[in-house]
């Protein structure tokens, strides 16, 4: 790799900071030329909880992405972005945590859409406290649409024209949304004819790039037993099965809508087989990622589809409840910066 990976503080209030300092400490295979955009005072801080007792993990503060290709091994560098008058406490909402994890994640957004990076892979944020941070940032109920409008505003497009959707990922299931984050009476609303071509459209498309073919898309209906012809609802009649039948016209191979509470398990693979399908388009947030999450939080990837920037992140909160604990596991961090790692270089 030519460009460095962005990893992105997260709300400092969490557990972000203590999960990247892991994942350098325990797998600097895969962190090489990765560097953290956030804050040195917060990153030391972190050292401080994980590594109390042993050998600390030093932290050097860079001046460009580019510095980081010259780093030592076992060394955490960080790109400072905004700054905090005063580290906030372990575990509590605070607007000024929200606020510079916001602007981490615009820094890192506009210099992979400059080419600066690689990618970025995204601690996790706080909803909440994004939302005390103020405008700009309050707009966005999470990365995704923060992503989605920095990209639409560097490519000078309305928000319309550039469509991205939620995958999460594991080693046994893949599931893209058609919704993402608001409200459940919303989300059936956003059950459309073109909202669900789109994102089979967005997930043919990203995941042909991914595995090299045209995936097997399964799709969830949205009522229960898929309506049973009607008896429970017609959408899957009236919306979801004309959709899938368009995306089949165009060339994609698309199945369904099949009974939510069965579709996951056609599509898990297991023991090194392959599920019937590669991914299964779910019709809302939760209908989707509880699958996936309980199969392991540890495992999951979250991954952007649709901009025109590589982005993961892991599959999980700031876990305010055992913020400054040191306990937290990096494993969905680290699974992350490795699907970043691949997916850049399918990129390249």
């Amino acid at each position: 790799m030519n460009k460095p990976i962005a990893i992105t503080l997260g709300d400092c209030a969490g557990i972000g900071p203590e999960i990247i300092v892991k994942a350098f400490r325990d797998a600097s295979d895969v962190t090489q030329n990765c560097f953290v955009v956030g804050d040195v005072a917060t990153m030391r801080r972190a050292v401080q909880v994980v590594c109390a007792g042993q050998v600390p993990l030093p932290v050097a503060l860079i001046q460009s992405p580019a510095d980081v290709l010259n780093m030592p091994p076992r060394c955490l560098p960080v790109l400072q972005v905004g700054s905090l008058a005063v580290l906030p406490p372990f575990g509590l909402l605070n607007a000024s945590a929200g606020r510079l994890a916001a602007e981490c994640v615009v820094w890192a957004a506009r210099a992979a859409l400059r080419g600066d990076i690689a990618a970025l892979v995204t601690a996790p944020l706080n909803k909440e406290a994004l939302a005390l941070a103020g405008q700009p940032h309050s707009n966005y109920p999470g990365h995704t649409e923060m992503l989605q409008a920095l990209a639409a505003e560097f490519a000078g497009k309305p928000l319309s024209e550039m469509p991205v959707r939620m995958m999460l990922a594991n080693d046994e299931l893949r599931v893209v949304l058609v919704s993402i984050h608001m409200t459940l009476r919303n989300a059936i609303d956003a059950v459309t004819f073109d909202n669900v071509l789109q994102t089979l459209r967005i997930t043919h498309e990203s995941l042909s790039a991914m595995l090299g073919r045209a995936p097997r898309i399964g799709v969830a209906g949205l009522n229960p037993h898929a309506g049973e012809g009607g008896l429970f609802g017609r959408e899957e009649i009236d919306i979801i099965a004309p959709a899938i039948a368009q995306a089949n016209a165009m060339g994609m191979l698309v199945s369904g809508p099949f009974a939510p509470d069965t579709v996951f398990m056609r599509a898990r693979a297991k023991q090194d087989q392959p599920g019937e399908f590669d991914v299964v388009v779910a019709m809302y947030h939760d209908q989707g990622l509880i699958p996936v999450k309980y199969l392991g939080v540890e495992k999951g990837v979250n991954v952007t589809l649709g901009l025109p920037l590589v982005r993961t992140s892991p599959d999980h909160g700031t876990a305010f409840d055992i913020a400054g604990t040191g306990c937290a596991d990096a494993a969905s961090l680290i699974e992350a910066i490795r699907v970043a790692k691949q997916l850049t270089s399918l990129n390249g």
